[in-house]
């Protein structure tokens, strides 16, 4: 299965203003700050979850405390990713009981790697609260979830795949739409 580059959607401003935007969101909806925290789903959404928490900081002046949640273990289709997943630390040095979380992921599609994530956030403690933020809503979902902070909605096709390349694994940020072939 290749992917075929069809069209940007995003540059590396309009993904930096995408964020900007949902910290201001976060910021008017939470109101107190001190007791949000910031947690990204590994490993795209990780990276984008440490730049809203930056974002965060920089609007409050407050210190937002983030982790990063990796999912593997908690995947319905653990078996169809690989014969040998790869289990990456999940690094929260925080106790979430309490808190505002504000879960970050980069694509929303199915819903099926926020319900991955929402189960291991529980098997951690009880927050007081969980929100989601995402770069860019695809839509198509399989389960009732929808996303409180969205950088942009991009109705896309079944044959269309939702690409998002950033300066920490990729080298550029940009946010591209790809067509199976």
């Amino acid at each position: 299965m290749t992917l075929k580059e069809k069209t940007k959607i995003l540059g590396k401003d309009d993904i930096d203003r995408a964020l900007s935007r949902i910290a201001h969101e976060i910021v008017e909806k939470v109101k107190d700050v001190g007791g949000i925290a910031v947690i990204g789903i590994k490993n795209r959404g990780a990276y984008i979850g440490r730049r809203l928490a930056s974002k965060i900081e920089n609007i409050t002046g407050s210190k937002v405390p983030f982790g990063a949640l990796d999912i593997t273990l908690y995947r319905d289709d653990l078996t169809e990713v690989s014969a040998q997943p790869v289990v990456h630390a999940t690094e929260i040095d925080f106790d979430i009981e309490t808190k505002k979380i504000i879960l970050v992921d980069d694509v929303l599609y199915t819903g099926r790697t926020i319900r991955c994530a929402l189960d291991a956030l529980i098997d951690l403690g009880r927050p007081a609260q969980i929100q989601l933020a995402v770069l860019v809503d695809r839509g198509h979902r399989e389960l009732p979830i929808r996303a409180d902070y969205v950088g942009k909605n991009v109705p896309t096709s079944l044959k269309e795949v939702v690409e998002v390349k950033l300066a920490e694994t990729e080298g550029k940020d940009e946010v591209v739409l790809c067509e199976l072939g």
